[in-house]
């Protein structure tokens, strides 16, 4: 059984995401965790979501069933649990959310001691640990040897404190008007809190999470209310979050989206020009506009392209020694302040550059035009390796023959296909768009 996709293991919860389900994976998790433990606790953090209460208390028991003492946190954005984890010592930390996924769904995600989500490897150790029932079984203790379980509610103040730190000590938010949509998720408080510690006036939208409303209507993925309440209060920024706070989406103060590569694009090319860039590029994913590497170039840095996931981006990053990287879709990564995307993090580094650019986010944050793209989600039957698709490989190689990029992808927590066409002609892009939908809905949906 894969367990593990593309960000944890994610899924409907009470169904595929049971309460048994989190109870085994949690067990395998922390026998995991047991042979590298030093201080023998596990924390936990969780999004908006009701789910979250019976996933969380699943995992609470399979943890303490084994031995480990846990601390629960509540409510926190996904990078403060990769912060805190570190800040606390912890052997592990845990994250309950389906991040950008409606409340339906939910998810857990792993963080090791030093707050890294876990590699491939570790995932595969994990799913071997949960399959092996002798394993399971010998873990489990007895009388004193039971984990025990307390709630903290005061740790917020040391993720503030960290998110304040990231923010340039010489500078203020004061006289600037900022529009926070915090997506009835995990950062609604958080977010408000930062921004106005530092001295902004702030404008906040959907922060009255109920357990249902997270990422409904809201948020990143939805913007409507963002672009609008920016026009309405005269703002000079709007920001987005998403359900966990780990990605963001900036809007000007004309009310319209900035793209995320654009975003990528001014912020590496701001940090390099103040001798903060290191490695000599920045990493992105095979999602990327053209027009972000080929700024990139102008500016005499690589763009190091990763697959797809804010993990995948760490990886390079690493391995290339360097501390900036991002995807389109608003993960955004500054080591020198998060192990993890984390939006809050990236929109204070942003609004930074917008106060010492003396710029407006207009002008700023779209440093150079993109090439025509477009991505379309199909939904899906069934999940069909992509080489057994027949007639497939015949329209990529129409596809390369004008030119035209493509990246065809299954979603790792969805029933989706993911399309992305790109090319200098928009007319000729969509046109070719409107065929491989056509041709994937008859081939995946019979």
């Amino acid at each position: 059984m894969k367990l593990f996709g593309t960000d944890g293991v994610r899924g409907e919860a009470g169904s595929f995401l049971s309460a048994p389900l989190a109870m085994r994976i949690a067990m395998a998790a922390g026998i995991y965790f047991k042979s590298h433990s030093i201080t023998n606790r596990i924390l936990i953090g969780k999004d908006t979501r009701r789910s979250g209460y019976m996933i969380e208390n699943a995992i609470v028991s399979g943890l303490t069933a084994i031995g480990y003492d846990v601390v629960e946190i509540g409510p926190m954005p996904t990078p403060a649990i990769a912060f805190i984890t570190e800040n606390m010592r912890c052997d592990a930390g845990i994250m309950i959310s389906a991040s950008h996924n409606s409340y339906e769904d939910n998810g857990i995600k792993f963080f090791d001691a030093d707050g890294n989500k876990l590699s491939h490897d570790v995932e595969k150790e994990i799913e071997a640990i949960y399959a092996d029932e002798e394993k399971i079984l010998e873990a489990q203790v007895t009388a004193k040897n039971i984990g025990k379980a307390k709630r903290i509610d005061d740790v917020i103040g040391r993720y503030i404190v960290a998110l304040k730190n990231s923010f340039p000590r010489e500078l203020t938010l004061s006289g600037m008007r900022i529009v926070l949509d915090a997506a009835n998720g995990a950062g609604y408080i958080v977010g408000p809190t930062v921004l106005e510690e530092l001295g902004a006036d702030v404008i906040v939208l959907h922060n009255q999470p109920d357990g249902f409303n997270i990422n409904e209507g809201c948020g990143a993925l939805h913007t409507k209310d963002l672009c609008e309440s920016v026009i309405k209060y005269r703002a000079d920024l709007g920001i987005a979050l998403d359900g966990d706070a780990d990605r963001l989406v900036v809007v000007d103060e004309n009310g319209e989206i900035v793209d995320g590569d654009q975003l990528l694009g001014a912020l590496g090319s701001y940090m390099n020009d103040r001798g903060a860039l290191k490695g000599g590029g920045i990493v992105s994913t095979v999602m990327s506009n053209q027009g972000l590497e080929d700024y990139m170039t102008s500016k005499q840095l690589k763009l190091f392209r990763s697959d797809v996931g804010d993990k995948n981006v760490l990886e390079i990053m690493k391995k290339e020694s360097i501390n900036f990287g991002g995807e389109q879709s608003g993960h955004v990564i500054i080591s020198d302040f998060a192990k993890t995307g984390d939006g809050l993090v990236s929109a204070l580094q942003t609004l930074a550059l917008l106060i010492n650019t003396n710029s407006k986010a207009s002008e700023a944050l779209r440093p150079f035009s993109l090439y025509p793209q477009k991505l379309v989600n199909i939904n899906i039957k069934t999940k069909l390796p992509l080489e057994k698709i027949s007639g497939l490989s015949e329209k990529l190689e129409k596809l390369d023959a004008k030119n035209i990029r493509h990246l065809i992808r299954y979603s790792g927590t969805e029933n989706k296909l993911r399309v992305l066409l790109e090319c200098k002609n928009a007319k000729e892009m969509n046109e070719n768009m409107d065929d491989m939908v056509i041709f994937f809905q008859k081939a995946l949906n019979a």
